[in-house]
């Protein structure tokens, strides 16, 4: 079992930023994927940035330039720095990560989000 704990988020004004930190703890072999997602209110779950095997990342075309991930792999933490905010980045975010177990498994978990509200 994984457990996510996400922190960060808030009210910022359009142009601000904020920053998002998830730190998964539990038992595992290896992370394959850890990132972030977001879902705005009447639509779908969105990739926001990821990485993935290799340490490559993808970032969504809509945060591209503004948003950066990051992560510190002794403590399985993974950041998202988020720049010149836009109304439209209002959303729920989650922290999401698919692992290996030892039993050779791979799991993905996802965080219980953290609200991030753009707004004058």
């Amino acid at each position: 079992q994984v457990q996510l704990e996400e922190s960060g988020g808030g009210l910022v004004q359009p142009g601000g930023s904020l920053s998002l930190s998830c730190v998964a703890s539990g038992s595992f072999f290896e992370i394959n994927v850890m990132g972030w997602y977001r879902q705005a209110p009447g639509k779908q779950r969105e990739m926001v940035a990821v990485f993935v095997s290799g340490g490559l990342t993808n970032y969504a075309d809509s945060v591209q330039d503004r948003f950066t991930i990051s992560r510190d792999n002794a403590k399985d933490t993974v950041y998202l720095q988020m720049n010149s905010l836009k109304p439209e980045d209002t959303a729920v975010y989650y922290c999401y990560v698919d692992i290996t177990s030892h039993r050779g498994m791979r799991v993905d978990y996802w965080g219980q989000g953290t609200q991030v509200t753009v707004a004058s």
